[in-house]
């Protein structure tokens, strides 16, 4: 259906997670019509991907129960309840290609779109639905999504990259989304997938590292969640407004050698937490600006993690 395909093609996600339960929701929300939400097998895959479907009036199936060859009939009512012009690949990286080698046999592709959502991974996971005839492309947002949080697609950037028809249709889907898109080669998806890993997952664990530091002043995990909110707040609000360099303060900016051998002494006592100090103090003298950096640097390279 690529020439002269509707304003709002339909939808039909695969896999009911974190990302799809979202993207889901952001579809409907721009009155996209979700046609079904694909697990990839009965049990407790089904059974999140029939929560999913009645929150956003779609069907529910499960693809891994169908066998094509030994159950031709059950291929046909599949492959007749798929009618959707965009099909969305919402699982694990390692999963992709294998998700869309099970639907290859199961439903005609030709005419039709289909994406993933991988940050590292390209468009060529979904080789497999080109070659039956699918435009396919990779299309990633850069946003953290944890169960619990179902986080509005709006103003997010997604990269992305793979065959011009379904970049087409994917740059009207995000645009009428409120989403932003932009274009990647597929050579630079492993760094920017990095660089999405420091900005959130590694982000979170140097907030589960400052709350082990935190226990060293006596104070506890909840406590430091609470305390340590107002001054997150304001450094984001500085990157926001500045950039890294002007958005920077502490020891090292003013080249405080004192606090900084303290700040290690301490830190024996948590020795991840000092390694993380060292890491992030060395990259720092690297990009950030900073007085007294011979000095500061020869502290760090006699303070090995």
């Amino acid at each position: 259906m690529l020439p002269g395909m509707a304003a709002k093609p339909t939808v039909a996600i695969v896999g009911a997670g974190n990302l799809g339960s979202a993207l889901a929701l952001s579809l409907q929300r721009a009155g996209f019509r979700i046609e079904a939400v694909i697990a990839r097998s009965r049990g407790a895959s089904l059974r999140k991907a029939q929560r999913l479907a009645r929150r956003v009036d779609a069907r529910a199936l499960a693809v891994a129960s169908i066998d094509p060859a030994s159950e031709p009939s059950l291929r046909k009512t599949f492959s007749a309840a798929i009618r959707a012009d965009l099909i969305w690949f919402c699982v694990p990286d390692a999963e992709i290609a294998r998700a869309a080698r099970a639907l290859a046999g199961k439903i005609e592709w030709k005419g039709r779109v289909a994406l993933h959502s991988s940050g590292a991974l390209t468009s060529e996971e979904l080789a497999v639905l080109r070659s039956r005839g699918a435009a396919v492309a990779s299309v990633h947002p850069l946003m953290t999504f944890v169960r619990g949080s179902r986080p509005s697609l709006r103003g997010v950037p997604f990269a992305v990259e793979g065959d011009a028809a379904a970049l087409r249709m994917a740059r009207r889907v995000l645009q009428k989304m409120g989403g932003c898109a932009y274009s990647i080669r597929k050579q630079d998806k492993a760094a920017y997938h990095a660089w999405g890993t420091f900005a959130s997952p590694l982000f979170t664990a140097l907030l589960a590292t400052t709350e082990q530091v935190a226990a060293l002043a006596g104070v506890s995990r909840r406590a430091a969640k609470q305390r340590i909110i107002p001054i997150l707040s304001q450094t984001l609000a500085n990157y926001a407004a500045f950039d890294a360099a002007d958005a920077f303060s502490g020891p090292i900016i003013r080249g405080d050698l004192d606090t900084v051998k303290r700040h290690l002494r301490v830190l024996r006592r948590v020795p991840a937490a000092r390694e993380v100090y060292l890491a992030l103090a060395r990259g720092a003298l690297q990009y950030l600006p900073a007085k007294n950096k011979k000095a500061l640097k020869r502290i760090l390279d006699s303070s090995p993690g």
